[in-house]
């Protein structure tokens, strides 16, 4: 299976640790996923994204990003292929406008229920699943259901309706597949706008992290609050951090429960939700 990080900070923040240097670093696992990878961030409020069909563990250009992204929103993935051939278009993660998802998982006998979750997908958005993978088409039934509530291309989403459409996209595969008689898909799903952060833990690991053990700029950073080295009292942190697996270093984690939804909004208040 695949990797996931996803990030929200108060300020720009470099990922190079997470992504690159630690011992269990999102590179580091890639030894396991060498199917391709890809780190998308914001820059002005736009998503930029940097994807390679090439593993992430041996490529430079993943030493590269990794090095100089500092951004206050950060997604990245590297993958190991279960649906979909190892190319450019199959690598994560998938954006549109200003969305963008990265998915952990799979929909087991995918070809059964392909056509059956493209048709429940928006003919506008439809047409703009160029890849072959499960994932790609998760995304775009998530942005059929949220453009239900929102506006795709506006700023500023309501939270609790980009959790709805998460929730509701979970429910239709799963429905479906057991309709058919296939095993429940895997589902722990990371999506942002830029200005919030969603993500499901449905079948596949997912660890938050909202705080640190010690922050060693606590003395220089502008931002350093309470909530930097403590669990928050309010429900505000300072940085939002989801990985699939602990990454070494002072930040604290905690494993998220299976059937669960977490997220971050544009103001780095947390929210949790269950399926």
């Amino acid at each position: 299976m695949c990797r996931l990080f996803g990030f929200r900070s108060v300020i720009p923040s470099q990922v190079h640790s997470s992504l690159a240097s630690a011992e269990n670093a999102l590179g580091v696992q890639a030894q396991k996923h060498p199917d391709g990878w890809g780190v998308a961030y914001y820059v002005a409020g736009a998503p930029h994204l940097i994807k390679s069909s090439a593993g992430a563990a041996d490529d430079r250009l993943f030493q590269r990003v990794s090095g100089i992204v500092s951004s206050e929103t950060v997604v990245a993935h590297v993958r190991k292929a279960t649906v979909g051939d190892k190319t450019l278009l199959n690598s994560h993660p998938f954006q549109h406008g200003r969305w963008v998802m990265a998915h952990n998982g799979e929909i087991e006998s995918f070809g059964e229920v392909r056509e059956d979750l493209r048709s429940m997908i928006a003919p506008r958005l439809r047409r703009f699943v160029l890849g072959d993978t499960d994932s790609e088409v998760i995304f775009y039934l998530f942005l059929t259901y949220l453009a239900r509530m929102e506006e795709l291309h506006r700023v500023g989403a309501d939270i609790e309706h980009v959790a709805d459409a998460l929730r509701n996209t979970i429910h239709t595969c799963a429905e479906l597949t057991e309709s058919k008689g296939i095993k429940s898909p895997l589902l722990t799903i990371v999506i942002t706008d830029g200005t919030l952060l969603v993500a499901s833990r449905f079948g596949k690991e997912l660890h938050r992290s909202t705080y640190k053990s010690m922050c060693p700029e606590a003395e220089t950073c502008a931002s350093h609050t309470f909530e930097c080295e403590n669990a928050s009292k309010t429900g505000y942190v300072s940085h939002f951090i989801l990985s699939s697996e602990p990454l070494q270093g002072q930040n604290v984690w905690e494993p998220l429960t299976d059937g669960s939804l977490v997220g971050c909004d544009w103001r780095m208040k947390t929210h949790s939700w269950r399926m």
